[in-house]
This record gives structure tokens, C-alpha cells and sequence, in this order.
């Protein structure tokens, strides 16, 4: 098996498991869904170029930002945030399974999870 499949399968039990915490804590199916493509609207910076483009995609597509939702969610008991921080894991999880990782700012194809 190659690094590069085993990200993907790694990826992709982690997507699973983050929709059945979502399930688990009762929040709605259906958000879920209409939410688990939000993250893509950073994709919105290649239209200024390369560089801007990978760098605002990548923002949106760490781990940092959902974390510091979670965070949030736990210090201020706010539940959507929480609600959403699982999405926006779950969005990373789905794109990684797809080899949609980090961009670098050569062209959009190119990825972290090629460079494994």
C-alpha cells in the first residue's frame, strides 16, 4: 500500500467518523449536507491568481480555523459553532480522501498529498 492511499483511506474512515459525531450530537442531517461544500467558497482567491488563490484555499482548508471553532464552542457553550467546526472537518476529511489537499501556488492540481 502507498503513503499516498493510506492518507486517502485515513481520510476517508475520518469523514465517517466526524458524520457520525454529528449524527451523535443530534444536530441536523440536512445542515450537514447543504453546509459540507461552505469551504470551497475559498476557492474564490484564484481569481486574482495563483498565489492568492493557494493561499486562501489553504486558509480555509487547515486545520487551524476548525479548531479554533471547537475552542470557541466549548468557552462560550455556543453549539453551532461546534455544529460547524464538524462540517468544516469533515469538508477537509472529504477533499484529502479525494487528494484535495494543501495547494501550492504553481497551479491549483498541484497538492501536498501528491508530494507523499
Amino acid at each position: 500500500m502507498t503513503n499516498q492511499r493510506m492518507v486517502r483511506i485515513e481520510n476517508g474512515i475520518a469523514f465517517v467518523f466526524s458524520f457520525y459525531m454529528y449524527v451523535l450530537l443530534d444536530f441536523p442531517i440536512w445542515l450537514f449536507f447543504v453546509l459540507l461544500f461552505v469551504p470551497d467558497i475559498t476557492m474564490i482567491g484564484y481569481a486574482w491568481n495563483n498565489k492568492v488563490g493557494a493561499t486562501v484555499y489553504n486558509i480555509g482548508h487547515s486545520f487551524i480555523l476548525p479548531l479554533l471553532f471547537i475552542f470557541c464552542s466549548v468557552i462560550f457553550a455556543k453549539d453551532f459553532l461546534l455544529l460547524l467546526s464538524i462540517i468544516w472537518f469533515a469538508h477537509i476529511f472529504m477533499d484529502r480522501l479525494f487528494s484535495y489537499g494543501l495547494k501550492y501556488s504553481d497551479e491549483f492540481k498541484h497538492t501536498h498529498i501528491q508530494e507523499i
